[in-house]
């Protein structure tokens, strides 16, 4: 039996990894096989490009440049990765997909929607999730809680108004694909956060999990 694939997606500091880890733990109590990985990377070549594109000053790269980069890893790691674990039957839970790049370099660097579908309908075709958890925090909450982990990344010294932008821009994919995506309350603690992840699980895939913390 092929395996699921969930997304946690959601500004800086939304407590992805957190979240991920967490369901993953849940996940696995239910005796499910369970792949962790993120993006960009989760595969070596990806992760050589990872360094690329969150290293150096925000205006590094030209948002089209930037998406073909986003893509070529995503393409190494949804090839070698993503597939080969749905196809022996494992949950692969991935810390930012595509959403991301539709976001961050769409409606955050203002790469026009056709042009980064153009790209991904070329790359993947109609590979997409079977859940993604949208975590959503203000934006102030999200890069405080960012700062707090030491050195910024690139993504997370883009200005305010960037970041407003990209939570935004989630939002909207929530509303347009709602048979997709869920969106989480990520402000409270990880406990809770987690809890209603769960129970997300159980309502859209039918999947009761236990609470591991």
């Amino acid at each position: 039996m092929r395996g699921r694939f969930i997304t946690l997606e959601g500004g800086e500091g939304a407590g992805k990894t957190t979240q991920r880890s967490l369901l993953a733990a849940s996940l696995r109590a239910s005796g499910l096989e369970v792949l962790e990985t993120r993006e960009p990377g989760g595969e070596a070549g990806a992760e050589a490009i990872r360094a690329l594109l969150v290293s150096g000053e925000p205006g590094r790269w030209e948002p089209l440049a930037e998406t073909l980069l986003h893509y070529a890893a995503r393409a190494q790691h949804v090839a070698r990765v993503i597939e080969p674990g749905l196809a022996r039957g494992a949950w692969v839970v991935s810390d930012r997909f595509a959403d991301s790049t539709a976001v961050y370099q769409g409606a955050g660097q203002g790469l026009a929607a056709e042009r980064i579908a153009a790209v991904h309908a070329a790359t993947l075709g109609g590979f997409a999730p079977d859940l993604t958890l949208i975590l959503d925090v203000p934006v102030e909450t999200g890069l405080a809680r960012a700062g707090q982990r030491g050195e910024t990344n690139r993504y997370e010294r883009f200005d305010a108004g960037f970041h407003a932008r990209i939570r935004e821009g989630f939002l909207a994919i929530a509303a347009a694909e709602p048979r997709r995506c869920t969106v989480i309350d990520a402000s409270r603690p990880p406990g809770q956060v987690a809890a209603a992840i769960r129970e997300a699980l159980g309502a859209r895939l039918g999947l009761s999990l236990p609470d591991t913390a």
